[in-house]
């Protein structure tokens, strides 16, 4: 089982992950389960309508929009990261927050680096399987690393240029 790293207020910590996530060739076990957006949209009411929590796995090329009629029953949406250099994700995390409202879990999977930490919570994501082995503690400091943004974003910071215009910045 994975690793999973949520971000809570302001730093991360290890939580055991409750869901288990199923290839589209296994069997869909018992409990809480996160499955690919193809075989959400074949077995995704049938899924729901257990009782049970769902979670949908977007890949790179897949839109979250493809969910927004379902997003107040799916309890985590995982975006894929194929790669260090794929940014789609981070633009996915966006809309889900930004333009569709999404309140629950946006979770980074697959090639998910200690690097990118400041940026995905920037981004929306609560909730990460770190592909590098980085420690909760590590993901702390990395996204805390830079005390200024320069744009408004998911998380709510203040951009600098505000922060100048009326006087309230502090030193960092």
């Amino acid at each position: 089982m994975p690793k999973l790293i949520r971000w809570r207020g302001d730093r991360a910590e290890a939580v055991e992950d409750p869901f288990t996530s199923i290839d589209d060739d296994q069997v869909i076990p018992q409990g809480d389960v996160i499955i690919s957006l193809r075989r959400f949209q074949s077995e995704g009411a049938f899924l729901l309508g257990q009782c049970r929590q769902v979670g949908v796995r977007l890949a790179a090329d897949e839109t979250p929009e493809a969910l927004d009629a379902d997003l107040a029953r799916i309890a985590v949406v995982a975006l894929v990261f194929p790669k260090f250099r794929d940014g789609r994700a981070f633009s996915a995390a966006s809309i889900l927050r930004d333009r569709l409202g999404y309140q629950g879990e946006v979770r980074a999977v697959g090639d998910v680096l200690l690097e990118q930490a400041k940026f995905m919570v920037r981004c929306g994501f609560d909730s990460f399987e770190p592909a590098d082995g980085a420690t909760p503690g590590q993901w702390t400091a990395a996204a805390h690393r830079f005390r200024h943004v320069y744009q408004r974003a998911a998380d709510g910071l203040e951009p600098v240029f505000v922060e100048r215009a009326t006087g309230h910045e502090t030193p960092g």
